[in-house]
């Protein structure tokens, strides 16, 4: 069954604990947190200390996306109860293989995100060290954008792919997925939906959530 992650990138982050319990009422799988600092991504998010403050608030387990440059120097301070996954850019990273392993090493899955312009095939060698492959259908650095189209080819060949070596990365996508298209996302062989700003910037979150996993399939 498809999982949900919500961003929290939206959130109103005077009232982010308003917002976790939304989540929580929801039925959310993950709190998906988009880490940006303004050099990878043109736009600066949150750090360590508040993805360390919201995990004293919630146990919904954490989908931690790690868009800077560097990873490796910020990868331990991500590590708290609640984080499942961590998950770094093939593209921000000069020795992948390496920053797989150091996200292993503190007992965390670990993830590798593709930017919309990169292909799968950078996957060859890596493939079967990854929990979770995330694909980019925005360019990363803003919410709400508009969905690009040719990511559900990308998923789906990453789904043949993963199938073909027998491996078992979970695939994940992110970016600009709402009740309208997700189906869609879902049926290309999506295992994690990243939505935020469909959910949280909607009148009604909870129904935005309910709408969202119903358009899933749940």
């Amino acid at each position: 069954m498809t999982k949900l992650a919500v961003s929290i990138l939206s959130a109103d982050y005077a009232n982010l604990a308003g917002t976790l319990e939304t989540i929580e009422k929801g039925g959310a799988d993950y709190v998906h947190l988009d880490v940006m600092d303004g050099c990878f991504v043109p736009n600066i998010s949150f750090g360590a200390a508040l993805v360390r403050s919201i995990a004293e608030r919630t146990d919904i387990p954490f989908d931690v996306h790690l868009m800077v440059e560097e990873p490796d120097a910020y990868i331990k301070g991500f590590v708290t109860k609640n984080t499942e996954y961590i998950v770094v850019h093939q593209e921000a990273v000069k020795h992948l293989d390496r920053s797989l392993e150091l996200i292993k090493s503190y007992g965390v899955k670990c993830g590798v995100a593709l930017n919309p312009a990169t292909p799968p095939a950078v996957l060859e060698y890596v493939a079967e060290k990854a929990d979770q492959i995330l694909v980019m259908s925005v360019n990363p650095g803003f919410a709400g954008q508009r969905f690009i189209e040719k990511s559900l080819d990308k998923i789906s060949a990453l789904k043949k792919f993963r199938d073909s070596r027998g491996l078992s990365f979970a695939i994940s996508v992110d970016g600009g997925i709402a009740q309208g298209n997700v189906g869609r996302v879902v049926s290309a062989g999506t295992d994690i939906v990243v939505s935020g700003s469909a959910i949280l910037e909607a009148a009604d979150p909870l129904a935005a959530m309910a709408g969202m996993k119903a358009a899933m399939g749940e």
